[in-house]
Parts: structure tokens; C-alpha cells; sequence
């Protein structure tokens, strides 16, 4: 394999003096561009109609752009900007950069949850770039979904891709507190309803809580995920952690662009770089900077679309290895990610668990993960800690197995109250999220600080799309108490930046008849982590009987997109993919003459 070192760390390198030409019969853009039939003089024609002359194009690596930009998209906001510093790398490389607008999807604002449209944007990448004249690939994009969504589809395609994170947000501030969102969005609002705070405090938390486009600047789906995206080795070195209105991060963008050029010309593809050993990384990364338990669910799906198989049981095995060293919020107890960033950010991170990783597979910068963190440092050890001295002794998310989840269910337990995690209550049930909002406060239901709260019908096909239902609200009259967490039992899954004892992902989805169908309000439950058990304490006749009277509910899509979603999806365990996108199986390119 070619050199892929850079000159400068994250920079890629502009060709050398004297590079040899790139060969245009071996680029793919070759035979919509370069043969002497009618379909390339009328691909150069309509070249010419965009206004580029020959000389911009012809022979060079074209470079598809994928930019998730959207005026209702404050996470990406920025990325209209970042394109245009990319567009710089490419150029100056030697390369031609086109931009192509692709489905934003917003956590903030897309109902009932932009995980219903996951794997559309993954259709519309792979799709975009096996279509169009392209011989590698920017994807840009940070907001929870858009991360897996395009590399899932961009691994679909195997050609050479880098992907730019989009950054997190600043801090929020707020009466000289430092906030996080999300994370304290969910603690502020829990005070309010606890009578703690009023509308006054809150007109003022909703200026301070976000003050610039990013994604959010906790440790929550977004900052997890494209940490994973780097330890993957798609990104270039550091740039997970740049905040998103730092020049640093429009240095990254066109580093990026400068780096795609040359990934083109080595041919370089995902396939090269998205390995297993990559996934065993970026399942050690996530479980150690105490992660979003949504990478459970993308990190398998990614992993399919890139031929490896990834299960529950590799992320429960690698979970017991590895500590947890970010002290980030919610996970940790102090820092942001800016604050994660100056600390040495993921190169940082990761120099302090080198005996986990797989040192020797490539990555988009280097021909080795060990010579991209030869230099990497920690420059703060309370916000990256040393093994001595850990935020918890093992990764931040446990795989439960139990007659409750037979296929499996997560919990981010270092983000529960300890004395939650070895428990026995008995269930109040709710059979959808709207009744749950109805009736959490109702008196009649007598919950107590033991109740274990239930929610069903929440999964992928419930939901639909299985929204973030999973930290089911305190009642508040509890709250009044002082109580801030209870055990809660869902097939839906949690925000990132959320926390508590949420026990999520329950397989199979109750919609489809899995046990948590059968659960009844006074049933008790026992959960306890150290063992790993999810216990529903109902004997299996009786279990048997409640089966045999289920009946299915009602399809919640008759045409659409959503129908085919409601065909197609597949469990939380196996990643929540399209079951015809997951399986094994070869593309033909198209043929372009």
C-alpha cells in the first residue's frame, strides 16, 4: 500500500514534486468523462453548461461531497461554510469537488424520530455515489443519525471516503453555571417540575443552553458516534472533537479535501479501512469515554454494511476490559467536549489505551493507528483520567440478557444511581408514550421510588422508528420528594445525553409480541448489572397463557415510505437495518456509456 502519511498530522499532504499524472482510465469518473462515445460528449457538454472549462476537470479525481446542511438543522448549520473550505482541499490536491445536497436529519426538529430515516439517508448515499461520476467521497455530516447514515451507505459503495464531523456547539452558560445540552435541558426541566425553578429561569435557560450551531457538546449520540467514526480511521486525525466555530474546524474541513485527493489516487477504499479490527476499536472507544448507548444499535449496523459481523455479546465482552476514562458529561461527572478537545481530544484518549487497540490497521491518514498516535498526548488528566484513576472500572454500557429480553437489552449503568443497579419492583405499565404523558401523574397508579416504570410498544416498528421514549419522566410528586431516578423498562431507545436507570433496546420489540408484551402492572421485575439479568417474575405457564391471548396491533404504516420501513426493518440487537440493505450481496456499477 502506498505511503499515506501526511506531511502535516491530519493534513493529508498535497502530491509530491513530481507526482506522475493520475491515469484517467483508472479512475471511475474515466467512463463517464473519457471514452469516445456519444454519452462522454454529452457528460463534457453539460460540464461545460455548469461553466467548467476542461482543463478543471478532465483526468482529475472527481469528489462527491455529501453535506447534510439544512436551514432547520442548527447541528449543521455550519456546514454550507465547511463545504467550501473542503472544496479548497480538493482543489488544491489536484482533484474536482462537487457538492451534493443529501437528507438532513435533525434530532432537534425530525418527528416521530430521524431513526425512522436512518437508513433512507444510507439509500440516498449509496445510491448518489454508485450513480454519478465519482471516485471517492467527503461526507459530511455529526447529528446523531447522519454519522451511521452515511457511512453505512458510503461502505454500501466501497469507494475512498472521509468523513467530516460536523463539531460540537459551545458551552452553554447559564447564571454562571457551565450547561451541557441536553443533559441539563432534562435536570432543569426535572427542577421545574419539581417547583424548584420557574418560567423566568426557563426563558433564560432556552438562550444558554445552545449558543452556536454544532451538535451537542456532551458525550450524547453525536459526540459518540463521531468519536467512533475516528477510531474507525475515517476521519482525519482529531477531528471528532473540534468545536464546531473553531478555525480549527475549517482547517480539518480543508485537510480533509486534501486527503480524499490522495486516498483516490492510492485507491484507498472503506473497505480498507472499516476492517473488524476497527470495529473492536471503536466499540472500546465508545465503552470507554462512557458513550451513548445508541453506537450499540449504529455500530452494528455500520459493521453489517461493511461485511463484519458485530453482536451484543462483542460489546458485553469488550465492555469488561476496558475502563472509563473521559470525564465528560452525562457519563462523567465535570467536563465538556471542548474541555475533552484541549485535553488531547481522541488521539489523547485513545494513547492511553494503546494495549486495547489494534495498532497496526490502516487508517484514512496513515498507513497505522500506531503512527497516527506516535504524538498524541494528554495535557489534562482529570478530564482524559490515567487507568489509576478512572471515572468507572469498566465500559459504560451492559448487556442484559433475561426472559424480559431473550435477543437482548442495554443499560448505561455508570450513568444510574448505584443503588438501582441490583433491584426487584413491581411494574406499572403503559402500553404507548402519549398515555404515559397522560397518566404518569395520575395518583391511582400509586408509583412509588420502587415502581419499576414499563413502556412498550416504543421499538423499532412500535415507535414507530424507536424514538428516545426511554427516560420515562419522574412523576412529580416524586420529584417534590427528591427522588431524580427510578429503574424504567422500554423498547425504545434514550438520548445520548440523557441518564438514569434506563433499561432500553428490550429485543424482540413488544410490538411484534417480544416478552415485554406480556409484562402486567403489579408483575414484579428484578434487574441486576453485575450479572447481567433482566428478569420478568412471572412463571412460563402463565407466561404461556398471557401469549396465547396477545393479539397483534394494527400496522402503523399502509403506504409510503413508512411501509416499506415497517417491512423491511429488522431488530434492535441486529442493528435496526433494512433487511435487503444488510444482506450479503454485490452492486454492478452502472454502466455509463
Amino acid at each position: 500500500m502506498t505511503d499515506a502519511k501526511p506531511t502535516t498530522p491530519g493534513a493529508g499532504g498535497t502530491p509530491d514534486e513530481g507526482q506522475v499524472p493520475d491515469a484517467p482510465r483508472q479512475l471511475r469518473s474515466h467512463q463517464w468523462y473519457g471514452t469516445e462515445g456519444l454519452r462522454s460528449f454529452s457528460h463534457r457538454a453539460r460540464t461545460r453548461q455548469l461553466g467548467y472549462l476542461p482543463e478543471e476537470h478532465l483526468g482529475k479525481p472527481v469528489i462527491a461531497i455529501l453535506n447534510t446542511w439544512s436551514d432547520i438543522n442548527p447541528c449543521h448549520v455550519h456546514l454550507r461554510d465547511r463545504a467550501q473550505a473542503v472544496k479548497r482541499g480538493v482543489w488544491q490536491a489536484g482533484g474536482f469537488p462537487l457538492e451534493f445536497p443529501v437528507s438532513t436529519l435533525s434530532e432537534t426538529f425530525q418527528k416521530p424520530t430521524p431513526m425512522l430515516y436512518r437508513n433512507m439517508l444510507a439509500m440516498e448515499t449509496e445510491e448518489l455515489l454508485r450513480s454519478y461520476p465519482v471516485d471517492g467521497a467527503v461526507l459530511m455530516g455529526g447529528c446523531d443519525k447522519s454519522t451511521p447514515a452515511l457511512l453505512m451507505g458510503a461502505a454500501s459503495v466501497d469507494l475512498p471516503a472521509v468523513f467530516v464531523p460536523a463539531g460540537p456547539m459551545l458551552p452553554g452558560h447559564w447564571r454562571n453555571e457551565v450547561l451541557g445540552s441536553g443533559t441539563d435541558m432534562w435536570k432543569y426541566w426535572d427542577d421545574k417540575r419539581a417547583g424548584l425553578i420557574g418560567d423566568c429561569e426557563m426563558t433564560e435557560l432556552e438562550s444558554g443552553l445552545a449558543r452556536s450551531p454544532g451538535h451537542c457538546m456532551t458525550m450524547g449520540t453525536a459526540s459518540t458516534l463521531t468519536a467512533a467514526a475516528e477510531a474507525l480511521g475515517v476521519t482525519v486525525p482529531g477531528a471528532s472533537s473540534i468545536p464546531a466555530v473553531d478555525s480549527g474546524h475549517d482547517r480539518m474541513a480543508a485537510a480533509s479535501g486534501l486527503r480524499i485527493v490522495e486516498l483516490v489516487r492510492q485507491d484507498r477504499k472503506l473497505s480498507d479501512i472499516l476492517t473488524a479490527d476497527a470495529f473492536e476499536d471503536a466499540v472500546t472507544t465508545v465503552l470507554g469515554l462512557g458513550g451513548s448507548t445508541n453506537a450499540v444499535i449504529h455500530l452494528i449496523a455500520m459493521a453489517g454494511r461493511a461485511g463484519v459481523r458485530l453482536t451484543l455479546d462483542d460489546f458485553d465482552r469488550i465492555a469488561r476490559t476496558v475502563p472509563v476514562l473521559a470525564n465528560v458529561r452525562p457519563g462523567g461527572r465535570t467536563y465538556l467536549m471542548e474541555d475533552f478537545h484541549f485535553a488531547g481530544g481522541l488521539p489523547g484518549f485513545l494513547s492511553r489505551i494503546t494495549d486495547l487497540l489494534h495498532l497496526d490497521r490502516p487508517t484514512v491518514s496513515y498507513d497505522s493507528l500506531r503512527e497516527q498516535l506516535a504524538s498524541a498526548q494528554v495535557h489534562n488528566d482529570d478530564v482524559i483520567r490515567t487507568r489509576q484513576n478512572p471515572v468507572a472500572a469498566e465500559g459504560g454500557v451492559a448487556v442484559l440478557r433475561g426472559n424480559l429480553c431473550p435477543d437482548g437489552a442495554v443499560i448505561k449503568h455508570i450513568a444510574a444511581e448505584p443503588h438501582l443497579l441490583k433491584h426487584t419492583g413491581p411494574a406499572v405499565v403503559f402500553d404507548d408514550y402519549r398515555t404515559m404523558q397522560r397518566t404518569i401523574n395520575d395518583p391511582e397508579l400509586g408509583i412509588t421510588a420502587d415502581t419499576v416504570l414499563v413502556l412498550r410498544n416504543s421499538g423499532p416498528k412500535g415507535g414507530p422508528g424507536m424514538p428516545e421514549y426511554g427516560m420515562l419522566p419522574i412523576p412529580d410528586h416524586l420529584l417534590k420528594q427528591g427522588v431524580r431516578d427510578m429503574l424504567r423498562i422500554s423498547d425504545a431507545r434514550m438520548s445520548g445525553t440523557s441518564y438514569g436507570a434506563c433499561v432500553l433496546h428490550v429485543a424482540p420489540e413488544s410490538y411484534i409480541g417480544g416478552p415485554l408484551a406480556l409484562v402486567r402492572t403489579g408483575d414484579t421485575i428484578t434487574l441486576d448489572v453485575e450479572s447481567r439479568a433482566l428478569q420478568l417474575n412471572v412463571d412460563d405457564e402463565e407466561l404461556a397463557r398471557r401469549r396465547a391471548e396477545w393479539t397483534a396491533p394494527p400496522e402503523r404504516y399502509e403506504r409510503g415510505y413508512g411501509a416499506l420501513y415497517n417491512e423491511q426493518i429488522t431488530q434492535a440487537d441486529t442493528g435496526c437495518d433494512f433487511e435487503f440493505l444488510a444482506r450479503p450481496g454485490k452492486v454492478q456499477d452502472p454502466y455509463a456509456g
